[in-house]
């Protein structure tokens, strides 16, 4: 169940952008020009309608059209320089960017004026589309695929609900709340700053209904469970939608799975009411595993599912589900991923477009133990490629880790990775720590050394995920 792309669409006047000074100046120099004293704070203090409407209230039918003509020209050379961004308007933005999103301008504004504003101000969009307003816009946010449209005017929300997309409305132009609301709006801002808070909450919540509801749909689900806090949470979140009678947990117990992540996973597990499994899994015993080529996940992966997937068939379990999110997909080379999509596994988390940091705040939310646990790669990791994996290099570096962390007790130790590089050990840890106390980093090595490896560095720019990736 692939959730939609977020595309959102912004009103230019008044929702980004303050044009008030700026629609005055030119008014006021237009009316200088046609001999009319046109009522500037009037006409600016409801900014919204299409200019023509406007000047035809002050001016006969057949000098609308010029003077519009006229008024354009003038724009650039008087509206420009001296209208500023509204509060907020770049964190909006950038709340869309975060989330992987596009951003659309769709105003009614006259689109050369338009651009010229978005260029003066330095905002990047994806799409402008001017002259066009109230349910005209519907046609052209519906085409761009928009989810969300965000303006400040009643006709702002037609527009939105014409095309079928969520209505935002901010307080920053000349609508009140109670407008806004009667138009039909679906939710109000103060301004723009409160908006990235409202688009968090927002696609959290859309992305946790659609994960329910694929989870509903799956009937059953023996989940890949290494008791970090992406499979931990969709183990969660499978016993939530399906009850814990259509649910278990298989972890692969093998030389690459560190023993002390052992007893936590299978205790968060059991608290869940869950049947928990701990098959044992030979990755090891494969050719390309052990090679520990840049694909050697994919052959691990291989192992855990093949190991897996009749396990689920003999419980009646209808898929094995991993715990892949939506930033995995999107992290470049990842061999593991294709080698369980290739067994068929399902990625529920992935498929809801749920980010890491969206699991962790919803594990926050949930009010589980693993929300904020630090990454746990499996212990093959710190091999580094091209150095042959073996059960002796695995347990020195799960010894290595051991001692260091013991060294480092009480220091804030978060992060720790001991990197087999097959001459010597790198030691990875919080950058924030670094440097070390002299006397404190000589005990590490000392560590790390007693450990079994013959040479020991720490390295001076700190922890890095997946930092031997960067050889490739």
């Amino acid at each position: 169940m692939d959730t939609a792309p977020l595309v959102v669409g912004f009103d230019l006047d008044m929702t980004l952008i303050d044009t008030t000074a700026g629609f005055g100046a030119v008014l006021r120099v237009l009316g200088a020009e046609l001999g009319v004293e046109f009522p500037v704070e009037e006409m600016t203090a409801r900014l919204g309608p299409p200019l023509d409407l406007m000047l035809g209230e002050h001016l006969a039918a057949e000098a609308v059209g010029p003077a519009g003509d006229r008024f354009r020209a003038l724009y650039p050379d008087h509206a420009i320089a001296s209208v500023p961004l509204l509060a907020g308007a770049e964190d909006a933005l950038a709340a869309v960017r975060r989330h992987g999103g596009r951003v659309l301008v769709v105003t009614g504004k006259y689109p050369a004026n338009a651009r010229l504003h978005l260029d003066h101000l330095g905002l990047e969009v994806d799409h402008l589309e001017g002259w066009v307003w109230g349910v005209g816009k519907a046609d052209v946010l519906r085409r761009e695929g928009a989810t969300i449209y965000v303006g400040d005017h009643v006709h702002d929300v037609e527009g939105a609900r014409a095309a079928g997309a969520l209505s935002v409305s901010v307080l920053t132009g000349g609508c009140t709340r109670e407008e806004l609301v009667e138009a039909g709006t679906d939710v109000v801002l103060e301004s723009l700053a409160e908006f990235p808070a409202w688009l968090d909450a927002h696609l959290l919540e859309l992305r946790l209904g659609a994960l329910e509801a694929d989870l509903r749909e799956r009937g059953s689900v023996l989940v890949a469970y290494s008791g970090g806090a992406d499979s931990a949470f969709l183990l969660a979140a499978a016993v939530r939608a399906l009850g814990p009678d259509r649910v278990a947990a298989a972890t692969g117990y093998s030389h690459s799975l560190p023993l002390a992540e052992r007893d936590p996973a299978r205790e968060f597990a059991v608290s869940l009411g869950v049947e928990v499994l701990t098959p044992a899994t030979h990755e090891i015993e494969r050719e390309g595993y052990r090679a520990n080529g840049a694909d050697r996940c994919y052959f691990c992966k291989a192992e855990l599912l093949d190991v897996l997937t009749p396990l689920a068939a003999e419980r009646g379990l209808a898929h094995v589900a991993t715990g892949t999110n939506a930033d995995d997909a999107v992290a470049g080379f990842r061999p593991g991923i294709r080698a369980a999509a290739e067994r068929g596994a399902i990625a529920p988390l992935r498929d809801a477009g749920l980010s890491k940091h969206q699991v962790r705040e919803a594990s926050r939310r949930w009010g589980l133990p693993t929300w904020d646990k630090p990454a746990a790669a499996c212990l093959s990791s710190r091999v580094a490629y091209g150095v042959e994996v073996t059960p002796y290099r695995l347990g020195r570096v799960e010894r290595a880790e051991t001692a260091a962390r013991v060294v480092l007790e009480g220091n804030g130790l978060r992060n720790l990775r001991v990197r087999d590089l097959g001459d010597r050990a790198s030691i990875e840890v919080d950058a924030a720590l670094l440097p070390l106390p002299a006397q404190v980093e000589r005990a590490l090595l000392d560590a790390v050394l007693g450990a079994g490896f013959d040479r020991a560095v720490l390295d001076p720019r700190g922890f890095r995920s997946g930092s031997l990736n960067e050889a490739l």
